[in-house]
């Protein structure tokens, strides 16, 4: 998740308006609304200086706001914890051992990491190599067998068919 997203989330989440985290930050007047909507919108990227100000703020690390660096423990656990925020991502025990599984509310994600979990059951059982595997995953979803994954129209299309549905029922 981008760090726009993740400020707009702590801010809804303590309940802050725009206007009041900016001028928690020090924005005055009424640049501390358009400043806050410049950062959550990414038209503007906050400095570090900035980013611990608002974690701060918000009583997070900071690298719950940034996009987080999988090369660490500590990104690769934030990055989970956004998962857990944006998708429903859990965590649990099963049989002694650590388990993450999806909430099921979300059936697309849920499609894919069956997706996922099959290519990963066909490799472990050997129907498949390693190298098959990989390309599954690095070319995805190119190669998905589910085929589940319908293109979405765009949202002007769906307007326009919207708007003919409604003319047609009101005719």
């Amino acid at each position: 998740m981008a760090i726009g997203k993740r400020i707009k989330f702590f801010r809804k989440k303590k309940e802050l308006t725009q206007k009041q985290l900016g001028r928690m930050l020090g924005f005055l007047g009424k640049t501390s609304d358009v400043r806050m909507a410049q950062y959550e919108a990414e038209a503007r990227i906050p400095k570090q200086e900035l980013v611990k100000k608002i974690a701060d703020i918000f009583d997070v690390s900071s690298n719950a706001l940034t996009v987080p660096n999988i090369d660490n423990y500590t990104g690769l656990l934030h990055t989970f914890f956004a998962l857990e925020d944006l998708y429903g991502l859990k965590i649990t025990t099963i049989n002694d051992e650590i388990c993450l599984y999806l909430d099921k509310s979300d059936i697309s994600l849920l499609q894919m990491f069956q997706a996922w979990q099959e290519q990963s059951a066909k490799l472990e059982q050997g129907e498949i190599t390693k190298e098959q595997y990989d390309r599954w995953r690095y070319n995805y979803p190119k190669f998905d067998t589910y085929n589940h994954w319908a293109k979405v129209p765009s949202q002007a299309i769906n307007d326009i068919f919207t708007t003919e549905l409604d003319n047609k029922s009101n005719e």
